[in-house]
């Protein structure tokens, strides 16, 4: 049986359907699809990030230059568990967590 309702100006047309016959896939195929894509397009790519990054702080040693989040640029004079001393030029040296570092700078002598 179809029924008709009336809504703006437009006919609307539904089927009656029973509800104890609906088929849940129906509704969590979406949920699922939807899920998994958020997935692939945000968390993996995340993990990725934090992975490359926590490796990049492992390698990073004694006399290494590299620029902070904020861009200051520095040598690292020594490192202290969770942080790094950087010299930043003229004697003055700063602490910064490692999570501050940005990237190791690669001297470029060609």
């Amino acid at each position: 049986m179809i029924y008709f309702a009336f809504e703006s100006g437009f006919v609307l047309a539904q089927e009656a359907t029973d509800s104890s016959s609906s088929n849940p896939l129906g509704f969590l195929l979406p949920i699922l699809v939807i899920g998994a894509v958020f997935y692939v397009l945000l968390v993996l790519p995340q993990r990725r990030r934090a992975k490359k990054m926590k490796q990049m702080h492992q390698d990073i040693g004694v006399g290494d230059d590299v620029r902070t989040v904020g861009g200051i640029f520095g040598t690292v004079r020594s490192d202290e568990g969770d942080s790094f001393v950087l010299d930043v030029g003229g004697g003055t040296t700063m602490r910064f967590a490692k999570r501050a570092i940005a990237e190791k700078v690669e001297d470029d002598e060609e």
